[in-house]
C-alpha cells in the first residue's frame, strides 16, 4: 500500500487546518449548519436517484420494453455523467454553493419532464438531465463536508450524508407500491421529486460557501487549474487509479443497484408489497454499514476498509441475484438476507471511498476529480447495462449476468489497496499534497 513519506506527512500535517479545531461557538454552529444542509440535500437526491431503479418494472410496462429494452434505455441515461462533469468542474471554478443551487433548480424541472414523458426517448433525455444535476449536487455536498469538518469527523460526516441518501431511497421504495395501484404509477415518483422546487428558497438562504474554496479563489488558485490538471504531477497516479477503480466498480455495482426491484418482482415473482418490505427491512439492517464504514475508516484506514468490504459486498450480490434456489420455501427471506448483507458492505465502502477521494486532491480539483469519476462511472454503467441487454437472453436472464458483473468489484478493490495512499488522520493539505501545488 502506498504511503506519504513520514517527513512530508509530518511537516504538512502541522499546517493550519481551519476545520480541525472548531473551538468557538460560531465554528461549531457552522459545522452543524453544513451537516444539516448536506443531510437535507442527500435525502432529496437519494429519493430522486432511486426512481428509475424502483420504477423499472412499471416503466418497462408503460413503454412496452422487454428486459433488454429497459437495460438499453438505462444505458443511454448513463451519459448524464458528461453534464455532471461540467457542473462539478464549475463547482471548483465558481463555488460549491452556486452549483448546488443551480442543481436544486434543475433537478425538479427535469423530474417534471420525466413525469410527463409520453415516449421513451423523452424519458431518457429528461432523466439524463436529472442525473447530471444529481451528480453535481452529490459531488458538491461530499466536498463541502470534507472541507468544513474537523479531521477526526470527516469519515463520520460522510456516513451522515450517505445515510441520508439511503433514507431517501428507502422512502422512494416505500411509496412505490401505493403508487403502483394508481394511474400515476412510476410517474408519481417523478412528480414527488418535482415538488423539491419548494426547497430552493430555503436552500438559497442557508447553504454556506466552503471557506477553503473562498480562500483558494481569493488566491487565484481556482482559475489556474483546468479539467485536465488532475492528470498532472503530483496527482496523476492517484487520479488514474481512482478512475480505473470507479470504472470497474460501476460495472460491478450498477446492475446490482438498478435491478434489485426488477429481480424480486419479475424474476422471483414476489409482490410489489413484499418486495418493498424486504428491501426496507434489509436496507434498514444495511444502514449499520455506514457506522461500520466510518468506524473502520478511522480505526484501520480508508484503504483497508474499501479493500475488505468491497469483495464482501460482491458476495452479497451473488447471493441475491443467483438465488433463491428452486423450491426454496421462503424466497423473500433469502433475498432479504442477501440484500441486507450487500447493502451493509456497500454502505461501508461508500463512506470509506468518499472520505478517501475528497482527501486525495487539492481544493481547486476536489470537485473536478469527482466529476471525472462520474464519467468513468457513467461508462461503467453504460457497459453494465449494455452487457445485460446483450447477454440477458443468451445467458438465461439479466439476473445471471448481473451476478457475473459483480465479480469485477474484486480487481477494483485490489487496485485500491495496492496503489491508493492512506489519508487517515491527515489534514486536507497533508493528504492532498496541496502545499506542493
Amino acid at each position: 500500500m502506498a504511503e506519504l513519506s513520514p517527513p512530508l506527512a509530518d511537516a504538512m500535517s502541522q499546517q493550519a487546518d481551519p476545520a480541525s479545531a472548531p473551538d468557538d461557538p460560531a465554528g461549531r454552529e457552522r459545522i452543524r449548519r453544513v451537516i444539516r444542509c448536506v443531510v437535507a440535500l442527500m435525502f432529496y437526491q437519494g429519493f430522486t436517484i432511486a426512481i428509475l431503479g424502483t420504477g423499472a418494472p412499471w416503466i418497462a410496462k408503460s413503454f412496452g420494453l422487454d428486459q433488454a429494452g429497459i437495460a438499453r434505455a438505462f444505458a443511454w441515461v448513463s451519459l448524464s455523467a458528461f453534464g455532471a462533469l461540467a457542473l462539478a468542474r464549475m463547482a471548483d471554478r465558481v463555488g460549491r454553493r452556486r452549483v448546488v443551487l443551480w442543481s436544486m433548480a434543475g433537478t425538479p424541472i427535469s423530474a417534471l419532464g420525466a413525469a410527463l414523458a409520453t415516449r421513451v426517448g423523452w424519458l431518457i433525455v429528461s432523466s439524463a438531465f436529472l442525473f447530471a444535476f444529481l451528480g453535481a449536487t452529490i459531488a458538491s455536498a461530499v466536498v463541502m463536508l470534507a472541507e468544513e469538518l474537523p479531521v477526526d469527523q470527516r469519515a463520520k460526516g460522510q456516513s451522515y450524508a450517505a445515510l441520508a441518501g439511503s433514507m431517501g431511497s428507502g422512502l422512494c421504495i416505500l411509496v412505490m407500491p401505493a403508487l403502483a395501484r394508481t394511474a400515476l404509477s412510476w410517474r408519481g415518483l417523478f412528480l414527488l421529486s418535482a415538488l423539491g422546487i419548494a426547497l430552493w428558497p430555503t436552500m438559497a438562504r442557508i447553504v454556506p460557501e466552503s471557506r477553503r474554496w473562498e480562500r483558494a479563489a481569493a488566491a487565484g488558485v481556482t482559475v489556474r487549474t483546468s479539467f485536465y490538471a488532475v492528470f498532472r504531477a503530483p496527482w496523476r497516479k492517484r487520479a488514474i487509479v481512482l478512475l480505473i477503480c470507479s470504472l470497474l466498480g460501476a460495472v460491478s455495482s450498477t446492475g446490482a443497484d438498478a435491478w434489485t426491484y426488477f429481480h424480486a418482482v419479475t424474476v422471483v415473482h414476489l409482490s410489489p408489497a413484499a418486495t418493498s418490505i424486504l428491501i426496507l427491512v434489509g436496507g434498514g439492517i444495511g444502514l449499520a454499514g455506514f457506522s461500520l464504514g466510518a468506524w473502520a475508516s478511522e480505526r484501520f484506514g480508508r484503504v483497508p476498509t474499501v479493500a475488505i468490504l468491497g469483495p464482501l459486498g460482491a458476495m452479497g450480490v451473488l447471493w441475491y441475484y443467483w438465488g433463491p434456489p428452486a423450491h426454496f420455501a421462503l424466497p423473500a427471506l433469502w433475498l432479504g438476507a442477501g440484500f441486507a448483507w450487500r447493502t451493509a458492505m456497500g454502505n461501508g465502502v461508500v463512506v470509506a471511498a468518499n472520505s478517501a477521494v475528497t482527501e486525495l486532491l487539492p481544493t481547486a480539483l476536489r470537485s473536478t476529480v469527482i466529476g471525472w469519476l462520474s464519467i468513468t462511472m457513467s461508462l461503467g454503467a453504460l457497459a453494465s447495462h449494455t452487457t445485460v441487454a446483450l447477454l440477458a437472453g443468451p445467458m438465461g436472464g439479466l439476473s445471471v449476468v448481473v451476478g457475473y458483473l459483480a465479480l469485477l468489484g474484486l480487481p477494483s478493490a485490489a487496485l485500491f489497496a495496492i496503489f491508493i495512499d492512506e489519508t487517515r488522520g491527515l489534514t486536507l493539505e497533508a493528504a492532498s499534497g496541496e502545499a506542493l501545488s
